[in-house]
């Protein structure tokens, strides 16, 4: 039962059901209302704030021995605002509700602020377009951050307004249940008939010419700004590749499609480069390299060596909505720059 005062805490009373966990926080994991949204991470919070009574006695101990039957109460104070400025930056918004928003998002823009990043981010824009609509996440009238797409990077977010939502959405991420896929463009053409590849460890192909990339992935020894992939440290990092299209009369490069079966920071980026296929005006994972004319002609070269970022789209993005469960997918067009890159190389956009 949740009883609300408008202007006050929301008081949340459940009874703890048979067979619970030994511990407090995952016995409230298991057994608090659905309509209460509250994540595990909220859970563990407030126990430690000491807004949890059991039998009405406040517990702040998570490893706490509950019992079957045992009353639970739980406050929950009213969100506050957040620290981050609002910002009236326009948005393209793919869709939004209640719980969350999708958004479109441009090359050059930084998800969250960060040192040296303090505004002009995508959680600014988001705080002033949502407003009175953020229920909280995490206590804090915030959006909340469930993945991230780079700086230089465009295409799809999809980001919680509630914590309901944003439990939800991590756990689907978490899950690697999400499906997403982005559209690029790389060096060379990553094909099956290709034996340098078939020698570079890590890499496999499937049925229908699709690239497998399996390796670990983890922060470069030496520069903490770069991921390095490894075959003995790491995390777990999986890329499928497809060709769309070859381009250049001799082909010297690719249009092609990328999903995650896992999604580690600047993935496809070290997996593509780590095959010998940079994407196209990386500068972190990538090298600026000599077009031949003949290949491209001049306007095709000139735009290669002009792009001034990671030719890589978030196109797609499907998922299962939080609240009621039917799946939802979205997608979003090549952005303006990497269609006039495509153009300039001869690909039909």
């Amino acid at each position: 039962m949740m009883t609300e005062n408008l202007m006050g805490p929301t008081l949340i009373t459940f009874t703890i059901a048979q067979n619970p966990p030994p511990r407090l926080d995952k016995a409230l994991g298991r057994d608090v209302p659905n309509d209460a949204a509250l994540s595990r991470s909220r859970l563990a919070r407030l126990i430690a704030d000491g807004a949890v009574a059991v039998d009405g006695q406040v517990v702040t101990d998570p490893r706490f021995r509950i019992a079957e039957g045992a009353q639970v109460a739980v406050t929950v104070a009213v969100a506050v605002e957040s620290h981050i400025e609002a910002q009236d930056i326009t948005l393209d918004v793919v869709f939004e509700d209640d719980d969350l928003i999708v958004i479109n998002k441009p090359a050059g823009m930084v998800v969250h602020p960060a040192p040296g990043t303090a505004d002009g981010t995508l959680v600014n824009a988001l705080i002033h377009h949502c407003g009175d609509s953020l229920s909280g996440v995490g206590g804090l009238k915030r959006p909340g951050i469930v993945h991230r797409i780079d700086k230089d990077t465009s295409g799809l977010l999809v980001v919680a307004k509630s914590d309901r939502a944003h439990h939800h959405l991590a756990d689907q991420f978490a899950d690697h249940t999400v499906e997403r896929r982005y559209i690029a463009v790389c060096y060379g053409v990553p094909e099956a008939n290709d034996p340098r590849l078939r020698g570079i460890k890590g890499t496999s192909f499937e049925p229908g010419n699709i690239l497998k990339i399996q390796t670990q992935l983890g922060r470069h020894r030496t520069d903490r700004q770069r991921q390095a992939v490894s075959f003995t440290a790491g995390r777990h990092a999986v890329t499928r590749v497809r060709i769309l299209a070859a381009l250049g009369a001799m082909p010297v490069a690719a249009l092609v499609e990328c999903w995650l079966e896992t999604g580690r920071t600047h993935q496809i980026r070290v997996h593509l480069a780590h095959c010998g296929h940079a994407l196209i005006g990386d500068p972190t994972y990538g090298s600026r390299r000599k077009m031949s004319p003949k290949a491209l002609g001049e306007a095709g070269v000139a735009a290669v060596a002009a792009f001034p970022r990671q030719a890589l789209h978030a196109a797609t993005l499907g998922f299962v909505h939080p609240v009621t469960e039917e799946f939802l997918e979205f997608s979003a067009p090549l952005p303006a720059d990497m269609q006039a890159l495509l153009a300039a190389m001869g690909a039909p956009v």
